[in-house]
């Protein structure tokens, strides 16, 4: 008896937080929706500062567990660390990560997915991101470094922390990019208080996280930034890449405004960072 009140009055309560969390939830979606950024001189939404995500996405965007590293060999008996980063222990490790892929799945065609497959299992020697490549995008948004935004009416500019990467964006359509890059090119335009940057002319070198995820070189992404309050703004990345993938797909993460000190860039010039990776073995003398 005193079993069966205890789970009782456990669901009750359950229920109430569960009712008591929808109606704080709602509040906030009026709250955001109701917000009225601060405006630049044009009357255009003020995205000005430096902007960092707070997520796991770039080591995989789809939902994923924690795991012991990035990339494993068979053990005796469960899989085990590669001997490449076993010394790395927890440092090594992948965190856990609810995803922001919508729907959760990437929509892979049936040969990419075996390529993504492919690009898991030599993580060490094919991902761009430990040769200090250029992100790309939209991945350069929410690599685990931050980045800021500089605009008024005739310049919208983005400059990232991550292998001092940037992107000065058009303001009205250029046309077809003439050459395939890292960063692609990107022209942007006004959807009320929402800004959306249209990029196409990205190569096929980077990859979306480091999970293997990856796209062709007819990727375009459309973005969608619109500030939700003093400190948050909501970014959306549809990927259209009929090449790789089934049908158009989204994710969708808030960006978290740093302040004080914080809110500047240092230096992550990684170049120089992977010189004895990537040419080491050109020594007269090679270190062990």
């Amino acid at each position: 008896m005193m079993a069966r009140s205890f789970l009782l009055h456990t669901a009750c309560s359950f229920l109430a937080l569960g009712l008591w969390v929808g109606t704080v939830t709602g509040a906030e979606t009026e709250l955001v929706t109701s917000y009225d950024p601060p405006r630049t001189a044009d009357g255009k939404p003020d995205l000005s500062g430096v902007w960092q995500v707070l997520n796991t996405a770039n080591y995989n965007l789809e939902p994923h567990g924690a795991r012991a590293a990035m990339v494993m060999r068979e053990g005796p008996v469960v899989p085990v660390p590669a001997k490449e980063v076993v010394a790395l222990g927890a440092i090594g490790a992948v965190p856990a990560g609810l995803g922001v892929v919508e729907g959760g799945k990437i929509p892979y065609q049936e040969w990419a997915l075996e390529k993504r497959e492919e690009n898991r299992a030599n993580w060490l020697t094919a991902n761009p991101e430990i040769k200090c490549y250029l992100p790309g995008i939209p991945r350069a948004t929410y690599m685990p470094f931050p980045f800021q935004i500089a605009h008024n009416k005739d310049v919208l500019f983005f400059s990232y922390e991550y292998a001092g990467a940037v992107r000065n964006i058009h303001l009205s359509d250029p046309g077809p990019a003439p050459i395939d890059a890292w960063m692609g090119q990107s022209w942007a335009r006004w959807e009320g208080d929402t800004l959306v940057i249209e990029t196409t002319g990205l190569n096929d070198q980077t990859w979306l996280d480091r999970a293997g995820n990856f796209h062709s070189d007819v990727l375009k992404v459309t973005e969608r930034f619109t500030r939700t309050s003093e400190h948050t703004m909501d970014y959306q990345a549809t990927l259209e890449d009929e090449k790789t993938y089934t049908r158009p797909w989204t994710i969708s993460m808030p960006l978290y405004k740093r302040v004080g000190r914080d809110a500047r860039l240092l230096q992550f010039n990684c170049i120089e960072f992977v010189e004895e990776l990537m040419y080491g073995h050109l020594r007269k003398e090679p270190l062990d």
